[in-house]
């Protein structure tokens, strides 16, 4: 090389410059810092090694320098020099480094995650960082959905699974990739979902796995810029992020939003024992919370802790959601162990940490969905007081109360009741506002729904741990037999249970999420925790054969109607209601019956709770029934919904209708009649509900809105 510049410390990576490329990165504590370029990605040595001189090459805490006649797809890594931290991790300069922001990396077929380790060189067979280019996604000729939380419906999936299956009906070389989930864009459509949630995209490690598997969900990232080229159809790392760029372009064209699963509470790195990559070797006392011993302080489950209040670790983090946003297209991202990242010095909770401060008030992230876990594997769990208002939660609570009523536990009518009425018990006595609350009944670490009805617990053996792995609480129910079976009044109760909780989710006020498969009736096989199973096991099934289709047949109308409904399913301001009582305890086994309804507008809707009897809901722990209504005014209602989770059928009393009864959903009848396209005038005064099923009425003005 007859040139080298000095360069820029900004922007941060490799990009492409007037005159070739230009590279920084941040190394605060190194005292030497060498660029190796690389003639390919498979190359065993570098073709030319760049010596960073500390006078001239290094501005604050970054390095940088400018070669000229470089160009996109030129392959390069970093050997960085230091003192060791203490416990004796930190600087290893026989190690070549991934840039942390690279945009495309190359060296996976050679690639060896064990050479990291140890003090032996691993140049042979390291990852590369790729020069490309950081052209703007363009919004103008694919403009993004913004679909209103009232609107919004987030469907979870594996970019890999959803498509892996050889009866997807894709094409065989875009079976498990970027390019594969466009093919089935109008699947997604005709479901009626309106966002797509992509489990980690952003490139992680296979070879973060026990011996003979692989790592398949992705939350072990290697890299927060570059698309795993694992999705990507074809061995041109330059390649990626044009596939990228063309499955949102496709999803924005059909109207869908595509929000992305981000991991930045911890990397792939590990413990301190772990393979030193990328980020451990520029800057481990930044990047990773420490003890003073060095021992590293791990929140994640997963060896190691982002110390995100740090000033590099939180440019690092924005620049990486900038890079997916703008130049990618993305429109939010959901926060792994979100909660994890509002830790500060030694791990304490911060109510106001920088980095989501920042993330709030970028201009260029303003538009986005934002979207967390407010959990971590360290105890924390902030719902309400999540430390960024912008930001919505996963309710974990949701989910277990649901779960908990339908499968008749003791105790669980009065939690289904703040669940549905968007959770004021959990947001201190104020229904959530929409975005707030992401209400979820299966996710991809747990059971799918079938399995949920069909296991009492999990099944992991698969995994290679002895069922150690996964979680143990699942408050699950096989309905009498562990597993699949033949016994036809089971199969039509796991049947029915489905459609209870489907229709429970996305009747309940908030923004509802879906998981891959559980409308067509997709099952793990009782495993839930398929996060090294690169298999059947974890795949979307789309055999007609496998598929359940008169489940998503009712998974479609159910959507739609919830969408011509939303002003009565879930309305923009909660409905006004009286409260329900505080939830019952053992001393006072039985509650007072609810008071008279507040009216607010003549012609506003607001809901009134009942139980068999009208005005009369039961509290009490050995309640497992449960109705409410929607009142428009004093007209009348529009809309009732009633819950049986007993064991026997029971008849309930319906309230006088602003114009005459139809039955909208009876999920005890048979698939095609629990949710027709035709509705019928219903004259009784009461409903009978058989045990373990719920009824939906609907006022016929209302009615006549639906389209099915």
């Amino acid at each position: 090389m007859s040139t080298i510049l000095r360069g820029r410390p900004w922007p941060l990576g490799s990009s492409l410059s007037e005159l070739g490329v230009n590279f920084s990165v941040a190394a605060p504590g190194a005292n030497r810092v060498e660029l190796l370029l690389f003639e390919s990605g498979e190359a065993a040595s570098p073709c030319e090694v760049i010596d960073l001189e500390g006078d001239r090459h290094r501005s604050g805490d970054y390095w940088h320098v400018e070669l000229p006649g470089l160009q996109a797809g030129c392959c390069y890594g970093y050997r960085v020099f230091g003192a060791l931290a203490p416990g004796g991790h930190g600087f290893h300069p026989g190690k070549v480094l991934l840039d942390p922001c690279a945009r495309a990396i190359d060296g996976w077929s050679v690639y060896e995650r064990g050479a990291a380790t140890g003090a032996s060189p691993n140049t042979d067979c390291c990852l590369k960082g790729v020069v490309c280019e950081r052209n703007r996604f363009d919004f103008d000729a694919h403009p993004r959905p913004r679909h209103s939380w009232q609107n919004t419906v987030v469907y979870e999936l594996h970019v890999g699974g959803f498509t892996k299956a050889e009866d997807s009906g894709v094409a065989a070389e875009h079976r498990g990739s970027l390019l594969g989930v466009i093919d089935k864009i109008p699947y997604l459509k005709s479901l009626g979902v309106t966002t797509i949630e992509l489990l980690p995209v952003q490139a992680f490690d296979p070879q973060d796995a026990p011996p003979g598997r692989d790592n398949v969900w992705g939350y072990s990232p290697l890299s927060w810029f570059a698309p795993h080229q694992g999705y990507v159809c074809g061995d041109d790392p330059l390649l990626a992020r044009d596939q990228m760029r063309a499955l949102v372009a496709a999803c924005h064209d059909a109207g869908l939003e595509v929000l992305l699963d981000v991991v930045y509470n911890h990397t792939t790195e590990g413990n301190s024992q772990g393979p030193t990559l990328s980020w451990r070797g520029f800057a481990d006392r930044t990047y990773y919370h420490q003890n003073d011993k060095g021992q590293y302080l791990d929140v994640s489950g997963c060896g190691n802790s982002i110390a995100a209040h740090q000033p590099i670790s939180r440019e690092l983090i924005l620049e990486s959601l900038r890079c997916w946003a703008l130049e990618l297209g993305v429109d939010g991202f959901r926060f792994d162990l979100g909660i994890a990242l509002s830790r500060g010095e030694g791990l304490k909770p911060l109510d106001k940490p920088a980095l989501f401060e920042a993330m709030e008030a970028d201009p260029l992230l303003s538009e986005l969905k934002l979207v967390s876990e407010p959990w971590d594997c360290g105890g924390l769990y902030r719902l309400n007081d999540f430390p960024a208002q912008r930001i919505g939660t996963w309710n974990g609570r949701f989910r277990d109360a649901l779960r908990s009523f339908w499968k008749g536990d003791d105790d669980s009518t009065w939690a289904l009741a703040q669940r549905l009425r968007s959770s004021p018990d959990l947001y201190d006595g104020k229904a959530a506002s929409l975005g707030r609350s992401i209400n979820l009944l299966t996710a991809h670490d747990g059971f799918t729904l079938l399995d949920l009805v069909s296991f009492n617990g999990k099944h992991n053996l698969a995994n290679g741990e002895d069922n150690r792995d996964g979680e143990n609480h699942n408050t699950s129910w096989n309905h009498g037999v562990e597993g699949p079976t033949s016994d036809p009044a089971i199969r039509a109760l796991r049947k029915r249970q489905q459609r209870n909780l489907l229709t429970t989710l996305l009747f309940a006020r908030g923004v509802p999420m879906l998981l891959m498969g559980d409308e067509v009736g997709r099952s793990q096989g009782g495993n839930n925790n398929t996060w090294c199973q690169d298999t059947p096991l974890s795949w979307m099934i789309w055999s007609e054969t496998h598929c359940d289709k008169a489940l998503l047949t009712y998974a479609q109308r159910l959507l739609k109607v919830r969408s011509q409904l939303a002003e009565l399913i879930n309305p923009l301001v909660a409905h006004s209601e009286p409260p329900p009582p505080p939830a019952p305890s053992a001393d006072t086994p039985e509650t007072p019956e609810s008071p008279e309804p507040r009216l607010s507008e003549p012609e506003g809707l607001w809901r009134q709770w009942h139980g068999v009897e009208l005005n009369k809901p039961d509290w009490a722990s050995w309640s497992h029934c449960l109705a409410y209504s929607v009142q428009r005014g004093s007209e009348g209602a529009a809309l009732w919904i009633g819950f049986n989770a007993y064991f026997k059928a029971m008849h309930f009393d319906l309230p006088e209708p602003s114009s005459p009864w139809c039955r909208l959903i009876d999920t005890a009848l048979t698939a095609g009649e629990d949710l027709p396209t035709a509705l019928e005038p219903w004259s009784p005064k009461g409903v009978p509900l058989e045990a373990r099923s719920l009824v939906v009425m609907v006022a016929r003005d209302e009615a006549a809105k639906l389209k099915l």
